[in-house]
């Protein structure tokens, strides 16, 4: 009867032992992040010096990070490993949101950020955002003859030699669901149809559409400002153009789309009080310098932060932004979602 008592305590007793030194709830904090790792670990590096707290990250792959590090907080939910998603992907932060993932919360420092970047119910915090843009092989495609305006894709003259990342995934999804919300449904599926018909070159992602215009198998690309960047600045024959960043004449709410990166507390995490801290520091206008130049290519959206940008990288203040109500594009996901999938999952 001893050993049966014994042994159950020399069991607890060894993980105690091998617990020496782990990481208490209340000396870390657990982030999903969608944000390139490359660029997260400095930021968390920087943090973790500053607070003294450790930043636990999880990412994922770059084809879908966004997606599955989403369904994983949904299924989470009752019982939360994570206590802050950094998410670069702001409609399915909405969609999150609304199913309570998120507990509000208003950072001190996002105060000087423009009233379109915060959540009406305070869950979640915008910054750093990238821009739907088009890139251009400049071997392939004189000056003049560029497009300037998305719905220049769909001209018989660029048929079969534009690319896009596949329409139902990341950003190139978002777009979708935010022209839908701009241009109504019917204008949408036009111009969505117009670019299959025009046998668009459909690839893997936003980095495989922009490498391929400056490889020269595509004369256009659209793409994010950060994957574009990165070839220009090899110094590969591309041009970045940001479409419609004057308006355009049939449609008075296009314009450049950005699509912000979010933060949000998950709600019932294990360390509210060290997320509400992260947030903090993920808001200050060096953090948001530090994305704009390290690599990444975030464009701050706080009016304060001053960073030696690319010139190339037009912030919202330098174009007319495109007029998108983001939580109504989110209400037009599954009707957004369905029409790509029947149009090109096939």
């Amino acid at each position: 009867m001893r050993r049966l008592v014994f042994a159950p305590l020399l069991l607890l007793a060894l993980a105690v032992a091998g617990c020496q030194g782990c990481a208490r709830p209340a000396d870390r904090v657990v982030v999903y992040s969608a944000q390139d790792q490359e660029f997260a670990d400095g930021v968390f590096a920087d943090f973790t010096a500053a607070s003294l707290l450790t930043v636990v990250p999880k990412f994922d792959t770059e084809a879908n990070k966004s997606v599955s590090l989403a369904a994983e907080l949904e299924a989470d939910a009752s019982r939360p490993r994570a206590d802050v998603h950094w998410n670069n992907e702001i409609l399915a932060t909405i969609r999150l949101a609304r199913k309570g993932v998120y507990e509000p919360y208003t950072s001190p420092h996002a105060a000087a950020f423009p009233a379109w970047t915060k959540a009406n119910d305070g869950t979640w915090q915008a910054f750093a955002g990238r821009a739907r843009v088009l890139i251009v092989n400049t071997n392939l495609v004189p000056e003049a003859d560029r497009p300037k305006s998305l719905l220049d894709l769909t001209d018989p003259k660029w048929k079969g030699r534009v690319a896009v990342a596949k329409p139902q995934f990341g950003t190139t999804a978002t777009q979708a669901a935010c022209l839908f919300e701009v241009l109504g449904a019917d204008a949408a599926k036009q111009f969505y149809r117009g670019l299959k018909a025009n046998d668009v070159q459909v690839v893997a992602g936003n980095k495989q559409t922009a490498t391929g215009v400056s490889e020269g198998k595509f004369a256009v690309g659209l793409t994010d400002t950060d994957d574009a960047l990165i070839e220009l600045n090899a110094g590969k024959p591309v041009a970045v153009i940001f479409p419609d960043k004057d308006g355009h004449p049939s449609h008075p709410r296009m314009g450049v789309l950005y699509i912000p990166n979010t933060l949000a507390v998950v709600k019932g995490g294990p360390n509210p009080a060290g997320a509400k801290k992260l947030i903090d520091f993920l808001l200050t206008p060096e953090t948001e310098a530090k994305l704009a130049t390290g690599g990444g290519f975030q464009i701050p959206l706080n009016p304060n932060v001053t960073a030696d940008m690319p010139k190339a990288l037009l912030t919202p203040s330098r174009v007319k932004a495109m007029a998108v109500d983001f939580d109504k594009a989110a209400d037009l996901w599954d009707e957004t979602q369905e029409f790509l999938r029947n149009e090109f999952a096939r």
